[in-house]
């Protein structure tokens, strides 16, 4: 049994890696792979699951709502008054592409506490992706709002001419690195997280699987703290959700108001 256990826990980090789910050989230009990794599987299922999500939300249109539409109500409610509160209520327009982002990262935290499932949020090819998009939004939304005026962003108000092209560099620097910290905390967060739950039940299968009598009788501890974790990777599945809607709110505000001087993400 500790043989097969071995086999069945080699590797923690296995959970993250990117393989073929579904693949075909086709004899296209000599021999083509077609290939569905997991993680291309698990964006198509998050995106199934939050279509789902709203069509449900839509009660056929009943008069009295069910439930379920009440909760996704009151989720698109909470992403409409921060947006309001955030960027405005005169930018209300942001307001789909603030709940989708919302959504998809929810779902897609929660979709990899499923055990032996594939969690897209810590995949930092995604995670670049999304930076690069959301980075370049905001920046055309700025030139579009304010034209050449856009790069009075990079300098603050009031700075001597002798340390424009330092602070210049400076500014640049951090305005890029901002955008991609906005998912490289999703991924770190989703890893750590993700990582200690792998290795709490790789000691708790230890435990039940054991030949040694002590090991079964003090188990349950381990096994409660485990829970515990669990409660709080849920809990960190909807709050790392709702902190990047929440940066994502402050990137469009800078670039819609250019916030040069005390804006809350410099």
């Amino acid at each position: 049994m500790l043989n097969y256990t071995h086999i069945l826990v080699n590797n923690p980090l296995e959970q993250f890696e990117i393989n073929d789910f579904v693949f075909l050989l086709a004899p296209i230009f000599g021999f083509t792979k077609l290939s569905l990794t997991n993680i291309g599987f698990y964006l198509i299922l998050v995106f199934l699951i939050v279509l789902a999500m709203n069509l449900f939300a839509s009660n056929h249109y009943s008069l009295i709502p069910s439930r379920w539409s009440i909760s996704q109500e009151s989720i698109y409610g909470s992403i409409l008054n921060l947006v309001r509160t955030s960027i405005g209520p005169q930018h209300d327009i942001y307001v789909p592409l603030i709940y989708s982002f919302f959504t998809f990262i929810l779902v897609g935290n929660l979709l990899g506490l499923i055990p032996y499932s594939f969690t897209v949020t810590s995949q930092l090819c995604l995670a670049l992706s999304l930076n690069v998009t959301i980075l370049l939004a905001v920046t055309i939304i700025g030139l579009q709002r304010h034209g050449f005026g856009f790069f009075s962003f990079f300098i603050p108000q009031g700075t001597p001419l002798g340390l424009v092209p330092m602070l210049l560099c400076i500014e640049t620097a951090a305005y890029f690195t901002r955008g991609i910290s906005l998912g490289v905390r999703l991924v770190g967060n989703m890893l750590s997280g993700h990582l200690l739950l792998k290795l709490f039940s790789i000691f708790l299968l230890f435990c039940f699987t054991s030949g040694s009598l002590l090991l079964p009788l003090i188990s349950p501890l381990p096994f409660l703290l485990f829970i515990v974790l669990y409660g709080l990777e849920l809990g960190a599945c909807f709050i790392q959700a709702y902190i990047f809607t929440v940066l994502l709110c402050m990137y469009l505000r800078d670039a819609i108001e250019l916030h040069t001087e005390s804006s809350p993400t410099r």
